[in-house]
């Protein structure tokens, strides 16, 4: 397993983390939401922030402690990919037709699944 890969990944998910802590409405901007109240900024930093750092935390264990990764990378890469089919089924209903943000998170989605599953491929 390759831990240098799932580093990379982790330092994604702890970049969108912090950010979504410290600034909400600038994470959320590019996709015209607006957070009008505490309680949408309180949701992002929840979903985004919190989930992010999370995630990051779970990245990092399992990249210092490879025999007790696979679960926790598969399932990540499972999250990440069934974000991006979110972005897929939102094509047929939505039509989102600039490439950003949303087809650009799409590839960030899928190249972060495929870094993932590399990584538990790779002795």
């Amino acid at each position: 397993m390759s831990s240098v890969l799932i580093t990379v990944v982790a330092l994604f998910f702890a970049g969108m983390g912090v950010f979504a802590l410290a600034a909400p409405q600038a994470l959320v901007a590019p996709f015209r939401i607006s957070l009008q109240g505490g309680e949408g900024r309180a949701e992002v930093r929840a979903v985004y922030g919190g989930f992010g750092v999370a995630i990051a935390g779970l990245l990092t264990f399992a990249a210092i402690e490879p025999s007790r990764a696979t679960g926790i990378v598969v399932t990540v890469a499972a999250a990440v990919l069934g974000m991006a089919f979110g972005r897929l089924v939102s094509r047929v209903f939505d039509r989102p037709a600039a490439f950003y943000p949303i087809w650009f998170y799409f590839w960030v989605e899928i190249l972060a699944g495929a870094i993932l599953l590399t990584a538990v491929a790779l002795p």
